[in-house]
């Protein structure tokens, strides 16, 4: 499939799902989803298709959802997105409700780059009363997600000095997750730490040092690893001299 085709097909399954056929939308996007597509091209069909109206577009991602497929997330993701400047709070309790639902790391991960992590860019403060909660979900893979968003956007970010800021908040943001004990949200917890020690070291490295004084922080090897990545062997000797 080429852009334009992707586009094409877009339009038709938004005409589709405007008209509440969603049914034949959902034939439509079928055969896409048993191939092999790339990323890019259903993120372009599911922003098409986002724009539509908020219960007819919802009512289709549920039956996109139900599939279970991994291209289906990104149709979900980005179809979520563009919802973000109608409907924040909705789009983020849509998210949490699929990617419980793709209960896989895939699924998580898709989504979250999509929805959160797009979210703390655009809606920054709004994204974060979103996500807080996120944080002690029952699901493990939501609260993965929180890592994800937070790589998301210190990715997008380069380091740029003026968006220390909310590097800074955003730190704050993970600290409670520093003891998660899960293996699969701690992947993404220190992945989002991870990306934040590349574009801001010195935000991370005196982080670190708060959560390790005296070793009071119960956490994960791994953890600790992966917020300790890009950081300087200077750096990386202070967090650890914190522990004891």
């Amino acid at each position: 499939m080429k852009l334009n085709e992707a586009r094409t097909l877009g339009r038709h399954i938004a005409a589709l799902v405007e008209a509440g056929r969603l049914r034949q939308a959902e034939l439509l996007l079928a055969p896409v989803l048993a191939q092999r597509i790339r990323f890019p091209l259903l993120g372009c069909i599911g922003e098409t298709v986002g724009k539509g109206p908020l219960d007819l577009v919802n009512g289709f991602l549920e039956q996109v959802a139900a599939q279970k497929t991994e291209g289906g997330w990104v149709i979900i993701g980005t179809a979520l997105g563009a919802q973000l400047d109608r409907d924040l709070p909705g789009a983020f309790a849509r998210s949490r409700a699929f990617i419980a639902l793709a209960d896989v790391w895939y699924g998580a991960d898709i989504l979250g780059e999509r929805v959160p992590g797009p979210a703390l860019l655009t809606h920054f403060e709004g994204a974060l009363a979103q996500l807080a909660p996120w944080r002690t979900d029952s699901d493990r893979w939501v609260r993965r997600t929180v890592g994800v968003a937070v790589h998301y956007w210190a990715k997008r970010s380069q380091g740029a000095p003026d968006l220390s800021t909310k590097a800074s908040t955003l730190l704050t943001l993970l600290e409670p997750m520093f003891s998660e004990w899960d293996l699969d949200s701690v992947k993404g917890v220190g992945w989002g730490l991870k990306t934040l020690g590349r574009y801001y070291p010195d935000l991370v490295a005196a982080w670190l040092v708060e959560q390790l004084a005296h070793g009071q922080r119960r956490h994960r090897a791994l953890m600790l690893r992966k917020a300790l990545t890009y950081l300087s062997a200077e750096q990386r000797a202070r967090a650890t001299r914190a522990t004891h």
